[in-house]
């Protein structure tokens, strides 16, 4: 086991067996790394409340994934955690049994090629388009070290974080995306020749395809900004022949259901219908799922928290939450409320 790993050495892996779409996450600030024996496999992971936070699943050949999944819960068990799991750790482990299951949300995916065609035919996104243009909003990609030290990029991400309803979260959505950029992706939107906003893509090599990890948006970004840098991006990765493109989970989001698996516990439904109903305040989980739907997909994957031992406890979960927020849950919620009111407030005097 290394604590620290080697981030070369995991971006090796990575480029060889990184499947899941979250697997270029495990880089991210404070994800501790396992390797097995042979080096051929890592898990990326945090430990909260004596439960093991798995970064996605491990990365590995597919035939080694029941051997890596031993080994790893043996060094690092009783109690792990599968956060972001998708359908290579689902099967293996509906499969092997002993695990409980609940459903996170689902993700949309593309297939780039189709992109075009899918723009095209919409009136209401070539809108959006051509607002942007008429606004002098021009995108290109940047390299990643140019990124990295850019002034005017780190501008754009205070001024978008300034306006999150949550304070920032860590673990696989590390919000300080320009701090560690080889390997992926940027696109920056510009307006008279100063950056607007930017997205970041992340690798996922095994399947040919692409994560978008954020859509940022500065204050002066004009309506179609977002857009606009998506859809240049995804044209640039067709280009290339990319067979897969994702934007990432939607919390909650009920769009895929996977009627093999055995349904969330009650307490967890009932507490994710609460979520839904009431944290809106905190995060637009509607909002994300329709700006997403509204690109199209072809289709929504489901997305999973995967457990070892049944059923699935609350102490998990809180074991995940506490994986995001790097502090108490219950102290991260607090703020957060704290926040919303804070920015309530400014809108009520903006408004008057």
């Amino acid at each position: 086991m290394n604590p620290n790993g080697d981030h070369d050495e995991i971006r090796k892996l990575l480029r060889q067996f990184g499947w899941n779409t979250t697997c270029f996450q495990l880089v991210n600030p404070g994800i501790q790394h396992w390797f097995s024996p042979d080096r051929q496999a890592v898990v990326g992971y945090v430990r909260k409340v004596g439960v093991t936070m798995v970064a996605g699943a491990p990365v590995c050949a597919l035939e080694d994934l029941p051997a890596v999944v031993s080994a790893f819960e043996r060094d690092l068990g009783p109690r792990v955690c599968y956060f972001g799991a998708e359908a290579r750790m689902r099967d293996y482990a509906w499969e092997a049994g002993g695990y409980s299951f609940a459903s996170l949300g689902a993700q949309p995916v593309w297939l780039p090629g189709e992109w075009v065609n899918s723009i095209e035919g919409d009136r209401m996104l070539r809108a959006q388009l051509h607002r942007a243009r008429n606004k002098g909003v021009a995108v290109r990609e940047w390299r990643f070290d140019q990124a990295e030290r850019s002034l005017d990029l780190h501008r754009c991400l205070e001024e978008w974080l300034s306006h999150r309803g949550l304070p920032p979260l860590h673990f696989l959505v590390e919000p300080e995306t320009l701090t560690d950029l080889e390997g992926k992706r940027v696109f920056v939107a510009e307006r008279a020749g100063t950056p607007v906003g930017f997205t970041v893509l992340s690798p996922i090599p095994v399947r040919n395809g692409w994560l978008t990890e954020q859509f940022i948006r500065g204050n002066d970004a004009p309506n179609g900004t977002v857009e606009l840098m998506i859809d240049t991006a995804v044209r640039a990765v067709a280009a290339e022949r990319a067979g897969y493109l994702t934007m990432g989970i939607v919390p909650l989001s009920l769009r895929s259901r996977d009627e093999g698996l055995p349904s969330n516990p009650r307490w967890l439904g009932g507490l994710s219908r609460w979520v839904r109903a009431h944290g809106r305040r905190f995060y637009n989980f509607d909002g994300l799922d329709w700006f997403k739907d509204k690109f199209h997909p072809e289709n929504w994957e489901p997305v999973y928290a995967i457990s070892t031992g049944q059923p699935f406890r609350f102490r998990t979960l809180y074991a995940i939450a506490a994986a995001f927020t790097e502090r108490s849950p219950i102290l991260a919620a607090g703020a957060g409320l704290g926040r919303a009111v804070r920015e309530e407030a400014r809108r009520l005097v903006t408004r008057s």
